[in-house]
């Protein structure tokens, strides 16, 4: 599943702080004869990136104190000046304070996901706490609060734009959320609280990165049976390096779990492996079961303190849904559609699975990619494995990177000269149709143990304009888990992993394409639950024969992928739709109930199979507890914000229907969805974006019909013959 691009959280107190504007230096550039330190300046390789080789681990911790140490010297310059507050000596000098701060954090942080080892781990538990006490500092300024409330208590006496109230607004909610407004004893457990808070999910977040690289299953060649042999290979590969030929290696990153629980046909060995994923920091040094329990009554405290019953309560109030019911109305709303085919669904697969088997057989969670799979080649004559071929890495890159030419005009270069943080990472200069410079895209495609499971978009740098007047451009940076080359085959994509592909690129779109004036409204910088409409908008294009039409072509052949396989492809994308939306749903209520409790949790267990119950489509399988491994929540963010998913499909949707209407390639719609949504970020409501582009209020309908729960609307025609 696709992460939300990973900005740097420090607090929403200090959402205002992470421009990159220039500030005074002092001498940290590697005076008096010590080695120069890269993260202390400004960068000055190609387009102002990052120079990575230059960087160890040694720097972090003194440019961050520094950082830290200029950034409070520039918010007591605000506190203490005699002008009267007004919007830019209080908010936009807010804006921009924390410059060479975020420039660190804006590597380090986005480098413990994709490249990370021990030291980098035990730097993160020391940044912790301190960036913790550095943004609560801030939000409990009372002098910096005084300002920021004049300001907005007199907003109506400024001429400001669409933006700049924006802005304020953002800014005013960030103290006012965040305990601006506490007082004696509450400042100062508000303060422990976020402290413990920033500790707990940063070791969560390690515990999952490091219980992962623990896995390691050895299987002989009586094991292989059904696996493709792309898997075989890189299995052989891999008890190759480990020094034991003739053996095959199988870990639990998610391309090789996928893929054998999708093509094994030993079902003790699918169970295994599906035990062994599932029951990840459950036990034993990486447990999170504590962890969980006690984020969730952090959260809660902190939500009560800030006067909410509830985190989700306080946590929705800057969101689209702003409040729990509109959530629940969602996912309720979508159970009771799509659970009667979720029901024909596995009735369906249950006597596919006898029929294959020859005997009565229940298909369990470790069964389900099995059969559905062969299910789905039996009727649809398709299987992912046999459209490999045709997705290899490269052309997939030259096809959705062409994807943004055509309806943006924007042009992709490979600069080695860029500097990248791992040989396997690449560098692409981004311009638009007339040349002009739009921003730098990294990629990083394939596991190790450095890096932790998933994908996700992040970024160096956020586009901004300086103070100078000059347009700050992005560097932003897709990152994933494919499956790697092996020997002379080349890494070939199935197509869920090209869907994964088009979903991150749509998030380095919102980053590139960004035209705001402030770092804290631009590009992703959005409502959570309007983050994932430009990603999840780019997967509609995954059965669109246009578009694979430009670069899907079989790697050894040349020929462009068959008809035939084009039409099992569309045909197939709505099988397992209800049981793909029912899985969804339970991630979005699981996250609701703990982010909605009033009390603390004593057994995760029970209260993760109660908050699931209504959308279970298998028995609780024992010792799998997903709330251990669920980094969106516990580390990553989206803290009773996973229902934003389905959110956002409701909106992209119903936004292809427009595309679809035009033609999906139609530049004037093109052009109406950047200029509304990418370009725009968070500088207006999203609300009033979304039916600027579409000139009207989203419905469910489109998702409906796209996944084939509710029937295409019939084409009236009009049989009126005229003269």
């Amino acid at each position: 599943m696709s992460n939300i691009k990973a900005k740097i959280l420090l607090s929403a107190a200090i959402m205002a702080a992470s421009s990159l504007m220039t500030n005074a230096r002092d001498c940290g550039n590697g005076c008096c004869g010590e080695k120069a330190n890269p993260l202390m300046s400004e960068f000055t390789g190609l387009h102002g990136t990052v120079p990575f080789s230059k960087i160890d681990n040694s720097q972090w911790k003194p440019a961050v104190e520094r950082g830290i140490d200029l950034a409070m010297k520039e918010i007591d310059a605000i506190v203490n000046q005699r002008s009267v507050p007004d919007f830019d000596n209080t908010i936009v000098a807010l804006e921009r304070v924390g410059a060479d701060l975020n420039r660190v954090l804006n590597v380090f942080y986005p480098l413990m996901s994709a490249e990370s080892d021990d030291e980098i781990m035990e730097i993160s538990m020391w940044l912790s706490p301190k960036i913790s006490d550095y943004s609560t500092s801030i939000v409990l300024n009372e002098g910096l609060w005084n300002r920021v409330r004049q300001v907005y208590e007199n907003r109506d006496k400024y001429n400001l734009t669409p933006e700049q109230s924006t802005l304020l607004q953002k800014t005013y909610d960030s103290f006012a959320l965040q305990g601006a407004n506490l007082q004696g004893e509450d400042r100062e457990k508000f303060r422990a609280l976020n402290a413990e808070l920033s500790e707990l999910t940063t070791k969560f977040g390690q515990n999952v990165l490091r219980e992962m690289g623990n896995y390691k299953i050895w299987l002989t060649a009586d094991d292989l049976a059904g696996l493709p042999q792309s898997s075989i290979q890189s299995a052989a590969e891999a008890a190759a390096a480990e020094g034991r030929p003739g053996e095959y290696l199988f870990t639990l990153d998610q391309p090789v779990y996928m893929a054998f629980l999708k093509n094994s046909s030993r079902a003790d060995l699918r169970e295994k492996m599906y035990r062994l994923y599932n029951a990840r920091n459950t036990a034993g040094e990486y447990n999170n079961l504590e962890n969980v329990s006690r984020i969730a009554d952090v959260r809660r405290q902190i939500a009560n303190l800030l006067g909410s019953e509830t985190y989700a309560d306080h946590a929705l109030k800057r969101t689209m849904a702003q409040k729990p019911e509109a959530v629940y109305d969602l996912l309720d709303r979508l159970r009771d559609a799509y659970a009667p085919a979720a029901k024909a669904e596995m009735a369906e697969l249950n006597e596919f699975a006898s029929k294959f088997e020859g005997r009565q057989v229940t298909v369990m969670p470790w069964d389900y990619s099995y059969y559905s799979n062969k299910l789905k080649a039996e009727k649809y004559s398709f299987d992912e494995e046999a459209l490999r071929p045709y997705f290899e890495l490269n052309n997939t890159i030259d096809g959705v990177f062409g994807l943004a030419t055509k309806l943006y005009g924007l042009q992709f270069k490979h600069n080695p000269d860029i500097d990248v943080y791992h040989p396997d990472v690449k560098a692409f200069e981004v311009t638009d149709s007339e040349g002009k410079f739009i921003g730098v895209i990294y990629t990083d495609f394939f596991p190790r143990a450095s890096k932790r499971p998933g994908a996700w978009m992040t970024g160096f740098k956020d586009q901004f304009v300086g103070a100078d007047g000059v347009d700050q451009r992005p560097h932003v940076t897709i990152v994933m888990n494919f499956t790697k080359p092996t020997g002379d085959t080349p890494s070939l994509l199935t197509p869920s992993e090209v869907e994964t592909f088009l979903h991150e690129f749509g998030h380095a779109l919102h980053g590139l394409l960004a035209k705001s004036n402030y770092a804290s409204l631009s590009g992703t910088a959005v409502y959570r639950d309007f983050v994932e409409l430009p990603s999840q908008f780019n997967e509609n294009y995954l059965t669109e024969r246009e578009f694979l039409d430009g670069f899907a072509r079989h790697y050894k052949t040349g020929e462009s992928i068959p008809q035939e396989l084009v039409d099992a492809l569309v045909r197939s994308s709505r099988y397992g739709a209800a049981y793909a939306c029912m899985r969804q749903l339970s991630f979005g209520y699981l996250d609701m109930a703990w982010h909605s409790t009033k009390t603390t949790v004593a057994d995760p267990v029970a209260f993760e199979q109660d908050a699931i119950a209504k959308v279970a489509m298998f028995p609780a399988v024992d010792g799998a507890v997903m709330s251990a491994q669920f980094s969106h929540i516990f580390s990553g963010g989206y803290a009773a914000g996973y229902y934003s998913y389905k959110w956002a499909e409701v909106l992209d949707a119903d936004a292809f229907a427009k595309f679809k209407e035009n033609g999906i390639f139609d530049r004037a719609t093109a052009d109406e969805f950047r200029t509304n949504v990418l370009e725009r970020g968070g500088t207006e409501n999203p609300s009033l974006l979304y039916r600027r582009f579409r000139g009207q209020e989203p419905t469910i309908d489109a998702l409906l019909i796209r996944d084939g729960i509710k029937p295409e609307p019939e084409v009236k025609v009009n049989k009126e013959i005229k003269g």
